[in-house]
């Protein structure tokens, strides 16, 4: 990706929510298009009720839609497209996979439609297009919401133990044994999906070495994992795992069921380190917890002496829609519709804002008064547009494969099943240029 990772956003989110099923539905007999999207709710109703209403409004060219669950997604779209038997719309997340589809020309370089419909792309977060642009030319269709990955807190747990929100590294882990001491588990974790653990390297990289180590591998550079602040980031996380600062068994959790939020809401764990995305599902699944004031957040601790700032978040500067090369032309024409009369239209841009999102769309936040979520929303798009680099998601801004091997040497690393310095020498065989 030429766009440098930490531009995604900066005014302005690693992998984002799943659950249920696959559905789908077919396309009308007079033509139209098909669509690839995540399941899990609320994102998964909203997204079908886009499609649900542009089809209303196009009887002839109709949208067929079907849904995945988040990894089951990543494997079937990768196959789809390697096959040329891509849906016509692809959702993802940019960056190193959007990148990847790029370099095998399996989409289209949409620079020249943005051009033509400036309104569309005035609509939009002006940094949100980072992640969709390679080599500088377009090649998706930013779409849907800024999730920055935040530390959540179980209030009433808190106060039982009489504990304050951590403020810093060493806070955090001081914290440690007194939940455990009380029976309660420091941190909620999704260990079974690998994406969940990656967020805490993700933070203690930024906090202890600014977004210019994680950058530095990103672009290849010679032994970049191996930078003193990257073998101490990934050593304080093998410190965290050691001292019981995780449920027993994070491991074989996923967070595809969602259960790491249970364990947050039910008051089994104190703190859990999520995706905005997190928040609707808490709201929905986990009775008056959030209603009732008892969900905490923050911006993730600082580590004493570190470089990043305070600020600085990661997460996904929004989610991606890209048109299949191999779709016929009018297929293609369905999509361009589609994103330009179809996506974030009033009843979208509402129906997020209405779950506890942020949608990429400027002036959003004037929407926001009057919400129940009104705390919340103020919150995130604080946290968003404040940040001084909002950083994409590592396994998005990396390339699949060496995503796949990031993905895989964070599980044994959480596991400690080998050393930082092991992690470093297997990360930098595949990102050195």
């Amino acid at each position: 990706m030429s766009v440098p990772v930490v531009a995604a956003l900066a005014a302005c989110g690693s992998s984002g929510p799943s659950s249920s099923t696959a559905s789908g539905s077919a396309a009308g007999a007079g033509g139209g298009a098909s669509y690839w999207y995540l399941t899990g709710q609320p994102g998964e109703g909203i997204r079908k009720g886009a499609v649900d209403r542009f089809n209303a409004a196009n009887p002839s060219t109709q949208i067929a839609q079907t849904a995945f669950q988040n990894d089951a997604y990543k494997t079937k779209i990768k196959t789809a497209i390697g096959a040329g038997q891509a849906p016509t719309i692809i959702w993802g997340w940019g960056g190193g996979g959007l990148k990847s589809y790029v370099d095998a020309s399996q989409v289209d370089d949409l620079t020249s439609w943005f051009d033509e419909n400036s309104d569309v792309k005035k609509k939009l977060f002006p940094a949100s297009f980072g992640a969709a642009t390679v080599g500088g030319k377009i090649y998706a269709m930013p779409c849907e919401t800024v999730q920055p990955i935040v530390l959540f807190y179980n209030k009433t747990v808190f106060d039982k133990v009489g504990a304050q929100p951590p403020q810093s590294w060493d806070e955090l882990m001081a914290l440690v044994p007194k939940f455990n001491s009380a029976g309660i588990a420091p941190i909620s974790l999704g260990g079974q999906s690998r994406w969940t653990n990656m967020m805490w390297l993700e933070f203690l990289f930024d906090r202890i070495g600014g977004p210019e180590v994680f950058q530095a591998a990103f672009e290849g550079q010679k032994d970049a994992w191996s930078n003193p602040d990257a073998i101490t980031a990934l050593t304080k996380v093998q410190d965290l795992v050691k001292a019981d600062g995780f449920i027993k068994g994070f491991s074989s959790i996923t967070a595809d069921s969602n259960a790491d939020q249970a364990l947050l809401y039910t008051g089994k764990a104190a703190m859990m380190l999520h995706g905005t995305w997190t928040y609707g599902s808490m709201k929905s699944d986990g009775g008056d917890f959030v209603k009732g004031g008892h969900l905490g957040y923050m911006n993730f601790p600082t580590v004493t002496g570190g470089k990043g700032d305070p600020s600085n978040t990661v997460g996904n500067p929004g989610q991606y829609l890209s048109i299949s090369s191999k779709a016929t032309d009018a297929e293609k024409e369905v999509a361009k519709k589609f994103f330009k009369t179809g996506v974030l239209d009033d009843t979208e841009v509402k129906a997020w804002i209405d779950t506890g999102s942020i949608p990429i769309v400027n002036g959003a936040d004037a929407k926001i008064a009057g919400s129940e979520d009104a705390d919340w929303l103020k919150f995130v798009y604080g946290v968003a547009s404040g940040a001084k680099t909002f950083a994409q998601s590592w396994d998005q801004a990396l390339q699949p494969t060496a995503a796949e091997t990031l993905l895989d040497n964070i599980a044994k690393l959480f596991q400690l099943s080998i050393t930082p310095e092991q992690f470093a020498t297997n990360m930098n065989a595949v990102t050195n240029s």
